[in-house]
């Protein structure tokens, strides 16, 4: 007589945070050479990314955003500033709130950042298209939602 196999909770293929987690390092790697030709890490990237659609932003807000605590954040956005992309300053109508905006050469940047997303869409797809929009999208979704959860 066959042995029932029961679930067993600790089995690395049984996980579905390992391949979340093992493919969030593999694009943060695949994006790391395309963002070394524009002089950004990954964190750079995302925290401008932000700021070339919003101009200005209380440094909070940009925390929630990208899902950073200031501790993390507070060193890209110095970094980002001693590039000359980013402002930082004290809101005049709150002094404990931290603003930060963009500045013209952070504007500028954002011409040489918009043929990234392109070149990691053709490394991903380079065997051919690997999602339609319609799953990019439900994908992107049921992330999200797994974010939010864990709020």
């Amino acid at each position: 007589m066959a042995k029932k196999k029961t679930f067993d909770p600790l089995l690395l293929e049984n996980q579905l945070c390992f391949p979340v987690y093992a493919c969030a390092r593999k694009i943060v790697a695949a994006y790391n050479p395309f963002l070394k030709e524009i002089g950004l890490t990954y964190a750079q990237y995302i925290t401008m990314m932000v700021l070339w659609e919003e101009k200005e932003v209380a440094m909070r807000d940009l925390g929630r955003r990208l899902y950073l605590d200031s501790g993390t954040l507070t060193p890209v956005l110095k970094k980002l500033e001693a590039m000359g992309y980013l402002k930082r300053y004290r809101n005049p109508e709150d002094e404990r709130v931290l603003m930060v905006s963009i500045t013209d050469k952070g504007k500028a940047l954002r011409k040489e950042a918009e043929k990234v997303p392109y070149q990691m869409g053709g490394l991903v797809n380079q065997k051919g298209e690997l999602f339609s929009m319609e799953e990019v999208k439900k994908l992107k979704e049921q992330l999200y939602q797994i974010i939010h959860a864990l709020e």
